[in-house]
């Protein structure tokens, strides 16, 4: 007798996400529910990593892992997408590109994202997982998003959606200039222990609300400005 070793069901555990970890998490809107049973988050996945594609956990995108540089764990990207509430005719930006799988979900609900990745390897990456998954109006540039005051982010402003797929200590007041009126800003804010997701949204020409709906924690981006927290 031959033994075969079993390949994993990646449609089951695709499945088993969906119920066990990101429906809790409240998320509960239908377009976002089908469009993560529908995209296959294995394709976007390291080969090392890809038995866990479906883990609630984060994922590291190189190898020895560099800070910053992994897939945040589904249930926080779901929760992101939803409370986002991309519309079809949105632009959107994303800074922190990583292996493109946020790009494939943000793109299969806007209009257009333009996601910026510092590092060039990882870029090649994601522009080669989105060509596969048949995404066409996400364009993946090599950037450093907070250099020289943001500029790589403003060239096509404004923007309806900006998404932040990492932490940062703040949200900086250059990038909130760049929505569009009613334009929403997504970011994980703070410092280990407690970040909070945040969302920003322009109310008016110098006007913003914001929301911090939920805790989670998530790595650094990199190179964004990190105020001291010590005050005199």
């Amino acid at each position: 007798m031959t033994l075969q070793t079993a390949q994993p069901s990646f449609d089951l555990a695709r499945f088993n996400m969906i119920e066990q970890q990101i429906r809790p998490w409240e998320v509960l809107d239908r377009r976002v529910l089908d469009l993560l049973a529908q995209m296959r988050r294995e394709d976007f996945v390291p080969a090392p990593h890809k038995a866990l594609a479906f883990a609630d956990m984060e994922l590291p995108l190189t190898h020895p892992a560099v800070d910053g540089q992994c897939m945040l764990a589904p249930r926080v990207e779901a929760r992101m997408l939803q409370d986002l509430a991309v519309q079809p005719g949105d632009k959107v930006l994303e800074v922190g590109a990583g292996s493109g799988y946020m790009a494939a979900l943000l793109a299969s609900l806007a209009q257009r994202v333009v996601s910026l990745e510092m590092d060039e390897g990882l870029a090649r990456t994601a522009r080669a997982n989105l060509q596969k998954a048949g995404i066409t109006n996400a364009d993946v540039r090599v950037a450093d998003a907070a250099a020289n005051g943001f500029a790589a982010c403003a060239s096509e402003a404004p923007w309806n959606v900006i998404v932040l797929s990492g932490s940062v200590a703040e949200v900086p007041q250059a990038l909130l200039s760049l929505l569009a009126p009613g334009g929403r800003l997504m970011a994980i804010v703070g410092n280990d222990p407690v970040m909070r997701a945040t969302i920003i949204t322009r109310t008016g020409e110098a006007s913003f609300s914001t929301t911090q709906p939920w805790d989670t924690l998530a790595p650094r981006l990199r190179n964004f400005p990190e105020p001291s927290r010590f005050h005199f």
